[in-house]
């Protein structure tokens, strides 16, 4: 009895301590205020400082692909004050192509919940004439001497790893063109100064629906909503490309698990808003909340397939 009870009071008093002394939740984010995850976190942000009842500051520590935002966070005490809102890339990719990234998914961070899907999508610039997949092939084969460069927003992140993989397949010389950041790959893709780039649809969806970019092509086993006419890699006849991109929330290892099932159930009523699902939805992502169970699952099934798909490639960490 006194066990449970322990249990009982320890359950009433960790909500609490979102509030402790006033001070705000602090949400990490690994890019610049602009960027797509740090407007996704504003979103959520304005809304979950309601349901906790505590302030919610979004800080972006913003460099190397959100590998400064993952130190920090495992810099952090685990006191329920500090989580790290996180897409793919930092959690899954790079610990795999990076010798020292400077922490461990599986050791320092435990997974809170997920909030959103979203898929990697080849795009071209207006001032390329293909208008599908199959006519952007032939004309890099037939106008480009099966030589070509594509935009991706950091080297050694999926988007290479699919440049390499429609170069293979296709026989073809396609190089990959690294940017800091989609934003100035974007950028160039506009002004014509490269021909395609991948990143993600919410990097790319504004301009695909003004004509002044054409997404081609996306991961995933079907084909997103918001791009029904796009065919999937996996219908084009790649393998392996199914699992989607994810969204989600960690906090250091160590945090207490009644703060961490208080914090899932606030996301969980935040992303029921409908104002606050429409305005994610319309950034090109699948939102769906996850709870910590699940999303772990999924981090882990995530992981694993692009460990087999980064192996194969002959990839060697940097």
């Amino acid at each position: 009895m006194a066990g449970a009870l322990g249990a009982c009071l320890l359950a009433g008093a960790l909500p609490a301590a979102f509030a402790q002394g006033g001070t705000p939740l602090r949400l990490l984010v690994g890019f610049p205020a602009g960027a797509g995850s740090d407007a996704i976190a504003r979103t959520l942000g304005e809304k979950l400082k309601d349901q906790l009842g505590v302030p919610v500051v979004v800080e972006n520590r913003a460099g190397a692909g959100g590998q400064i935002a993952a130190q920090a966070l495992k810099a952090s005490p685990a006191d329920g004050h500090t989580f790290f809102l996180s897409h793919d890339h930092t959690i899954s990719i790079l610990p795999l192509v990076v010798k020292n990234p400077g922490f461990n998914p599986a050791a320092d961070f435990v997974p809170v919940a997920g909030f959103a899907t979203f898929a990697n999508v080849l795009a071209v610039s207006g001032g390329t004439p293909a208008k599908s997949f199959d006519e952007y092939i032939k004309w890099v084969r037939t106008q480009r001497g099966g030589k070509e460069t594509i935009g991706i927003p950091a080297p050694a992140s999926i988007p290479e790893f699919l440049v390499k993989m429609i170069s293979d397949k296709y026989k073809l010389d396609i190089q990959s063109a690294p940017y800091r950041g989609s934003a100035p790959m974007t950028a160039d893709m506009l002004g014509n100064q490269i021909s395609a780039g991948i990143a993600s649809v919410p990097d790319f969806i504004e301009n695909h629906k003004a004509g002044k970019v054409r997404i081609i092509a996306t991961i995933g086993a079907k084909r997103q909503a918001l791009l029904p006419q796009v065919p999937t890699f996996t219908e084009l006849g790649f393998a392996n490309l199914e699992d989607l991109p994810y969204y989600g929330i960690f906090a250091p290892v160590g945090t207490p698990q009644p703060v961490i099932d208080r914090f899932g159930d606030a996301l969980s009523k935040v992303l029921a808003m409908p104002e606050v699902k429409d305005k994610l939805t319309g950034m090109g992502l699948t939102v769906g909340y996850e709870p910590q169970g699940q999303f772990a699952g999924r981090v882990r099934t995530y992981t694993q397939g692009w460990e087999k798909i980064i192996q194969s490639s002959g990839f060697k960490p940097l």
